[in-house]
């Protein structure tokens, strides 16, 4: 037992103030909507396919300002999302009428907050670093509840410690823990296997990762180049065509040499916000090459869909949203006290007490 709270003391004091930052970004972000302040950003979503066709021509027909991506409203965001390969970005209009612009993130707090939460500004590494602190928030949750159950009669629901002491501090972070270890461990569980992929092992059973791979993965990619003008329009109109039930999410420009334009939607049955639907068309002539309907995919992977939606409050409305805010500042709290009453308050050791010689007795 003393090696567990050791081991849950020194992690703690080591990584507590990143969880705790996550935890304040990610309070924030669910709520990203709200707060981001841009004309036209309360306008109702659009669903007339030829609107849609005509605001998609707008925006990629000039090839020296196209997009590589263009995300469309969703019914809590009216504009469309525009974002350039040299960093900037734009937001326009649902008829494709640009009404601001960015060069790059830091001019846009909800982009760089994101960028934060999600690749602490490090991209592929930071992302490999937030796993593996989500991961070490797992281990704090199982060693928690294994110390705190030596103290349950003493437990006592605070929000905020009795005094600013180490022993009532530590007091509330061990009670707190325990009332918010569920909120927590779907906070936690999610963000790791959504950053590393194998664990979904531990959730869908053996397989589970190489299914998901086979499944989420595009064509083979194709020896083309985005063509100088294409009928972007009609594009948007066969993809609603096949899928006449979906909301239409993102147009991405090939990546990765792929040769393929990637057009993203969602149907009802589907929780991600931007779906997993997707058609794809050939780069060099806008021909329709193939199409996956989310729906179809295998148990596992529809679960695996699951987990970005609950992680980050798409579903469930402002109820749900709510819930992951207060795991949110939970976690800002518990990894900020760790991290002050480790190396702030920890007690000061007592000298040792010198031993007094008893005189002899003659």
């Amino acid at each position: 037992m003393r090696l567990i709270d050791t081991l849950h003391r020194w992690t703690g004091g080591l990584i507590g103030l990143l969880l705790a930052l996550l935890g304040l970004s990610g309070a924030l972000l669910v709520h990203k909507n709200a707060w981001t302040l841009v004309p036209h950003a309360g306008d109702p979503r659009v669903e007339d396919v030829r609107q849609l066709a005509e605001a998609t021509q707008r925006i990629m027909a000039d090839p020296a300002a196209r997009p590589q991506s263009v995300t469309y409203a969703s019914d809590d965001f009216g504009l469309l999302k525009l974002l350039f390969r040299d960093g900037g970005g734009a937001y326009a209009d649902q008829h494709g009428a640009v009404v601001m612009r960015w060069s790059g993130q830091w001019e846009r707090p909800e982009l760089w907050l994101f960028d934060l939460h999600h690749h602490l500004f490090a991209a592929d590494a930071g992302e490999w670093v937030i796993g593996v602190a989500a991961i070490c928030g797992l281990f704090f949750i199982v060693t928690g509840l294994i110390l705190w159950w030596r103290t349950r009669r003493t437990f006592e629901w605070r929000l905020w410690p009795a005094r600013m002491s180490r022993p009532a501090i530590v007091r509330h972070h061990r009670d707190l823990g325990v009332v918010v270890a569920p909120l927590l461990l779907l906070s936690l569980v999610t963000g790791a296997v959504l950053v590393f992929r194998p664990m979904a092992v531990l959730l869908f059973g053996p397989g589970a990762h190489a299914q998901i791979d086979r499944a989420l993965a595009g064509p083979p990619p194709r020896d083309a180049k985005p063509a100088e003008r294409l009928d972007w329009a009609g594009m948007i109109v066969t993809a609603k065509a096949r899928f006449p039930d979906a909301e239409l999410r993102s147009l991405t420009l090939p990546r990765k040499k792929s040769g393929l334009i990637t057009v993203r939607m969602r149907r009802p049955q589907e929780w991600l916000p931007n779906g997993r639907t997707t058609i794809w068309f050939a780069a060099d002539s806008g021909a329709l090459v193939a199409a996956r309907d989310a729906v179809m995919l295998p148990t596992a992977v529809k679960g695996y869909n699951l987990l970005y939606p609950l992680h980050a409050a798409k579903v469930g409305g402002l109820a749900f949203r709510l819930v992951m805010t207060l795991s949110g500042l939970a976690l800002t709290l518990l990894g900020t006290l760790a991290v002050w009453t480790f190396w702030f308050r920890r007690p000061a050791r007592r000298p040792a007490s010198r031993l007094r010689r008893r005189p002899a007795v003659s």
